[in-house]
């Protein structure tokens, strides 16, 4: 038994102890929770999944399975109705009541966007999940996951919880694409590998190409990576990139901190609402006040491109107990 079986216990063993996991697509609530949420379920645990897309953006499967080239709206449509599906399936296979999923139907790929542009409506709707099941534990991706959908889907995640009311959740990230180094491992018994490996085969749309790949990651079990306390931040923040010819690149910093948002040329002096950034000597972002909450920032290129995964991806800088206090006027919401 490792440290991570210990805490996951405590939790469970917890009065009202409920678990809910946030899945950006169909297929991430069976690959990085399958056993864990088969053991909340077995310990009576209320369990909850929120599937934020269908995963209907996933061309490659797609035409692979259904022999076509060009995908319109209609087919991306009932692919995302195949997938949801498919999650249901896999969900009554960890042994999971069908009502524990509750299906956002928000764009695949397109997390970020939200967290550009639609914002304070994204976060309404995950506080309204989360404050009807009270969670005590809450599952999502780390923010260091190369797919963008996952890293936006903690971004959400930490947001929504940010203005949390009550003892706040314990909070566990999990990694599909790419590697959590600070993961913890949980051991899983050969029922829930088995059970998971059965719910992995219902994601049948997903193992036409990357089964293989898939299977392997069923057999290598569930690491965690869990959140600690983050370092306090004041009015500035260093910033780690040094992209080259960014103009080529239309290269725009993305800043989300409480409810809002705002985007930013890669250009010394670039302001949006009370941000501002500097390029030289080090890259830095500067606040004009300080920060009540997270702030999260992601340096991305605005062309399109046939590659989806991160190539800088975000960062962020929490504040500590002493910036967050009640009616401090002379802080970021």
């Amino acid at each position: 038994m490792t440290s991570l079986d210990i805490q996951l216990d405590r939790l469970l063993a917890v009065p009202g102890a409920s678990v809910m996991m946030i899945a950006p697509h169909p297929d991430d609530e069976t690959l990085a929770s399958g056993g864990l949420l088969q053991r909340a379920h077995a310990a009576g645990a209320a369990t909850a999944v929120v599937l934020l897309t269908d995963g209907d953006n996933n061309p490659w499967p797609q035409r692979w399975l259904e022999r076509r080239w060009r995908i319109d709206a209609s087919a991306r449509a009932e692919w995302g109705r195949r997938r949801r599906g498919e999650a249901l399936a896999a969900l009554q296979r960890l042994g999971l009541p069908r009502g524990c999923m509750q299906a956002l139907g928000w764009h695949d790929q397109g997390l970020t966007a939200r967290i550009a542009g639609q914002l304070g409506a994204s976060l309404e709707t995950l506080r309204e999940h989360l404050q009807a099941a009270r969670p005590t534990l809450v599952i999502a991706p780390v923010l260091d996951d190369r797919h963008p959908d996952h890293s936006a889907a903690r971004v959400l995640v930490e947001l929504a919880l940010s203005r949390w009311t009550g003892p706040r959740p314990a909070l566990w990230g999990f990694a599909v694409h790419g590697l959590a180094p600070q993961a913890q491992s949980l051991t899983l018994s050969a029922t829930e590998q088995q059970g998971k490996a059965l719910a992995l085969e219902a994601h049948r749309s997903q193992l036409a190409v990357a089964g293989g790949r898939w299977r392997r990651r069923i057999a290598a079990g569930e690491h965690y990576v869990v959140a600690a306390g983050a370092p306090s931040t004041c009015t500035r923040m260093d910033l780690p990139w040094n992209p080259r010819l960014p103009a080529l690149g239309a290269c725009a910093l993305l800043v989300a901190c409480g409810d809002a948002s705002w985007q930013l040329p890669w250009r010394d002096g670039a302001r949006a609402g009370p941000v501002l950034l500097r390029l030289g000597p080090q890259p830095a972002l500067e606040f004009e006040q300080v920060p009540r909450t997270a702030v999260f920032v992601k340096l991305h290129s605005q062309r399109r491109s046939v590659w989806i995964f991160d190539h800088w991806g975000w960062r962020s800088s929490a504040p500590s107990n002493a910036l967050t206090l009640p009616g401090d006027s002379a802080s970021l919401a």
